[in-house]
């Protein structure tokens, strides 16, 4: 069996995140319990939401990592994915821009945990 990858990301209430997340990039969680939330990405990857190490993270604290949700069709499917999210009320970082690999943005979830839009490279 080929290793899997986890990609952990903190919050202080995992059920809520998961709500966020599942509204955010429609889907559905693969397991649940009460402090640890993975949603199935495909291939042996997951995305995880982890209540379990929240000591001193509040959404003012900065964060240094992304998940990046790479999209294909091009500048117009990047600005219209923005705009459906800021209509689900996703907290705006940063604009659409272009930066050298592509039009790109980049929310917040409900913990201050960055999610960047790209394009498929």
């Amino acid at each position: 069996m080929p290793p899997s990858i986890v990609f952990i990301v903190y919050v202080n209430d995992a059920p809520e995140a998961a709500r966020f997340y599942a509204d955010l990039l429609s889907i559905k969680p693969s397991f649940e319990t009460p402090g640890y939330i993975a949603f199935g990405l495909g291939d042996g990857a997951d995305l995880a939401l982890w209540s379990g190490h929240t000591d001193g993270l509040t959404p003012t604290v900065p964060r240094t990592s992304e998940v990046c949700l790479a999209l294909p069709g091009g500048p117009d499917e990047i600005d219209r994915r923005f705009e459906q999210w800021v209509t689900k009320g996703a907290r705006v970082v940063s604009e659409p821009h272009d930066e050298v690999f592509g039009r790109t943005f980049v929310v917040a979830d409900p913990d201050g945990n960055l999610i960047r839009v790209a394009p498929v490279d």
